[in-house]
């Protein structure tokens, strides 16, 4: 695969896939395939449109002013102050997110919510037991999901903490390990929370970051079974000869996985655990080590699927430079933040052996149904072959053949090595 592919893969992850967390004051721009600015492709927020949304909910009583709005593109979102202090409000067209389709996401985030406020099974210090998730709020009909026309709404509580990542460009590593390990127990906490959710996986929708395709037997079967409800894309792959992709590139990875795979029951999962969508506590006495967790955001891409594609989805947004795998002698695998990341998992949760093996075997394939769902998104929604091209070929294709570089293998390396370290299951699952 050439480096042009893996250069297309890093604009999409750092540029248009997660835009920038910095919340920008300019309405009319959101942020493009390479950071840049450009026209939004959905409208932003008015004034008038929010304050009659949320004239609605008790929690705010209407809006007084838009503080910010947000440059990420799936969505239009701002911070609103309202009578009643400030809530974040977030509209999506329902070709995109319809009712069900965010209440999906709105029950999954009231049962974590619950299941933390009992932490008498997390055995780590109380100060690190913050309530890390908040539900969604209800209007005066008791609805968290409201509609108008073409558009679906939704009303978030202002995350507790400090956006300490808010003008870092998405999937660009931790500031410390401090911040690492401090993500890493997060992440336990919600693999620990959502082990009592037991609800079948989303519907079939744009955007959502699903394990299908390489959960077991025929991954070629399964590739035409995630098409089928898909067909623009399905054409589109087909053009571009998807099976001869999938044998050469992908299948020797999936080879690897494969062995491990009985070992990691399904679990509800984040799927987009990066820096920029976590809350901070800090204090101007502490050092980014002692930082924690205050609040993680943004469940729009969470299913079902398992823990160990949540910890493999974190560390590619996480540990991996995309941004610059372009530059000479540019160190863009993090192996010190992945190591104090998984120390911090594994304080509340340790991995097996063979939970370990999976998680390096896995990497290399945790984006491909996430690609694949963007780049449908780009032409069943967006009308954008050139978007699709990027989505398809740079992230689906060009993240995985990243880990065919040197420093792809050294990050698969360093995980394998980890791996052997760990006790065993025993037994399959």
């Amino acid at each position: 695969m050439s480096a042009i592919h893996w250069n297309f893969g890093c604009l999409l992850a750092a540029g248009w896939i997660w835009g920038i967390s910095n919340i920008t004051r300019d309405a009319q721009l959101a942020h493009g395939l390479s950071g840049s600015l450009e026209a939004p492709d959905w409208p932003p927020l008015t004034l008038p449109e929010v304050d009659a949304l949320l004239r609605r909910y008790p929690q705010a009583g209407g809006a007084e002013e838009l503080l910010s709005f947000s440059p990420r593109p799936f969505s239009a979102a701002s911070v609103v102050a309202t009578p009643m202090g400030k809530v974040f409000v977030k509209r999506h067209h329902r070709s995109v997110r319809d009712r069900e389709g965010l209440l999906e996401e709105h029950r999954l985030i009231a049962h974590l919510a619950e299941a933390m406020r009992d932490t008498t099974q997390d055995s780590i210090p109380f100060v690190q037991l913050v309530q890390i998730v908040q539900p969604v709020l209800a209007n005066r009909n008791g609805e968290t999901v409201a509609t108008s026309g073409e558009w679906t709404y939704e009303v978030h509580p202002l995350a507790e903490g400090v956006d300490v990542y808010e003008q870092a460009l998405s999937w660009t590593p931790f500031l410390c390990a401090g911040h690492a390990r401090a993500a890493g127990l997060a992440l336990a906490r919600l693999h620990r929370a959502a082990r009592s959710y037991e609800v079948p996986a989303r519907k079939t929708q744009q955007l959502v970051s699903s394990f299908t395709i390489f959960a077991g037997g025929a991954p070629s079967e399964r590739m035409e079974s995630y098409l089928e409800s898909r067909p623009l894309l399905r054409e589109y792959v087909k053009q571009r000869d998807w099976q001869a992709s999938l044998d050469r590139l992908l299948m020797p990875f999936y080879w690897k996985l494969e062995p491990w795979l009985s070992y990691l029951p399904p679990l509800w999962t984040h799927n987009d655990f990066h820096a920029s969508n976590m809350t901070w506590r800090v204090s101007s006495n502490s050092s980014c080590e002692d930082a924690e967790v205050a609040g993680v955001i943004d469940f729009g891409l969470a299913d079902r699927t398992n823990a160990v594609h949540d910890l493999a989805t974190a560390i590619e947004r996480n540990i991996v430079e995309w941004l610059r795998i372009q530059d000479p002698g540019a160190d863009v695998v993090h192996l010190d933040h992945l190591d104090a990341f998984l120390a911090g998992y594994e304080e509340l949760s340790p991995l097996s052996y063979e939970e370990a093996r999976a998680l390096a075997a896995m990497l290399p394939l945790m984006h491909c149904e996430f690609a694949l769902s963007e780049t449908d998104y780009f032409l069943s929604i967006l009308r954008s072959p050139e978007k699709a091209f990027l989505a398809y070929e740079g992230y689906f294709l060009g993240h995985a053949a990243w880990f065919r570089s040197p420093d792809g293998r050294r990050l698969l390396n360093h995980l394998e090595r980890w791996a052997e370290n760990r006790p065993s299951d025993g037994g399959g699952r």
